[in-house]
């Protein structure tokens, strides 16, 4: 199947130039042929070809269901950008395909990137969600301070990942909860007092295994860990 995104649904769907070329023209569709949408808030629809136009494909929805997510679990990752930004959105997609739920970027004391593109890291959510056929499109939210993120009210498990010695529990050995944050620190590491912070408000301090890991590298081992527990 292939999965198109309708951010608002009406009866009628125009097609983009772009994605008429691609369903009229690569994938060879046809009218009366079916395609199927998400509006990225679990709502599946059945639409069929009345106008087979490569330029301006048109459709009419035929049908509509509400998927329920592919996850029992609401996952918030909260993670530095990386310096380069081909990682960050490497991480965007692929924790999409996993499982996630909600992302912020999250400025920190060794930031080397302070600011990103949000329209762009949309479409690479967009285009993930597609890709991987999910129906529940990740909230991506505005780029935060870390010391302003961490006094904001969470509800559910709430960890600090980071390199610093210490005893720390690995994730994967943690409880399951229904609701996780977790946050993820810049190349360089959170600061003494980031984690200081962090811990005074509550977050726990795991170890995502013996490895030194990349920022990208780091959050999608504990989006893949939440996500087999």
């Amino acid at each position: 199947m292939q999965l198109f995104y309708l951010e608002h649904p009406k009866d009628e769907i125009i097609l983009s130039a772009e994605e008429s070329k691609h369903a009229i023209k690569v994938l060879r569709k046809k009218e009366e042929d079916i395609l199927g949408f998400t509006d990225g808030r679990g709502n599946f629809y059945k639409a069929e070809i009345r106008v087979a136009d490569s330029r301006k494909c048109r459709l009419q929805i035929v049908s509509s269901e509400q998927k329920p997510k592919q996850h029992n679990y609401h996952l918030h990752i909260a993670i530095a950008p990386t310096k380069n930004m081909d990682r960050f959105e490497w991480f965007l997609e692929k924790a999409t395909e996993i499982g996630i739920n909600e992302i912020t970027p999250i400025i920190c004391s060794r930031s080397e990137r302070k600011v990103i593109k949000t329209e762009r890291c949309t479409r690479i959510l967009l285009s993930a969600m597609k890709q991987s056929l999910k129906f529940h499109l990740p909230k991506l939210n505005e780029a935060i301070s870390l010391s302003d993120f961490i006094k904001q009210d969470f509800e559910g498990a709430k960890y600090i990942a980071h390199c610093k010695d210490g005893k720390k529990n690995e994730l994967k050995t943690e409880d399951k909860t229904e609701k996780v944050l977790i946050l993820i620190g810049p190349e360089g590491d959170f600061s003494p007092k980031e984690i200081e912070l962090a811990l005074q408000n509550q977050f726990k301090e795991v170890s995502l295994g013996t490895s030194r890991l990349r920022t990208e590298t780091a959050g999608i081992i504990a989006v893949h860990t939440i996500n087999i527990k």
